[in-house]
């Protein structure tokens, strides 16, 4: 899978967001800092969104597989 990082400009840090996830959105100093951490935010979108099924509030469950 495939995801495209947008990284902004912003007042006093870079801004990193993934086009396709719009809720994964972290900042950092550098260009590498922003990569590393839109990582970590990416790991940590897709916990919550699993503990999401953990508490009931899941309607449908379609699994996707991305070549």
């Amino acid at each position: 899978m495939k995801l495209t990082v947008l990284i902004i400009q912003g007042a006093d840090y870079l801004i990193g967001s993934i086009k396709e996830i719009p809720a994964v959105v972290t900042q950092g100093g550098t260009r590498q800092e922003v990569l590393e951490n839109i990582q970590d935010a990416l790991q940590l979108y897709l916990e919550d969104m699993r503990s999401e099924e953990d508490f009931g509030n899941v309607v449908s469950k379609v699994e996707l597989v991305f070549a």
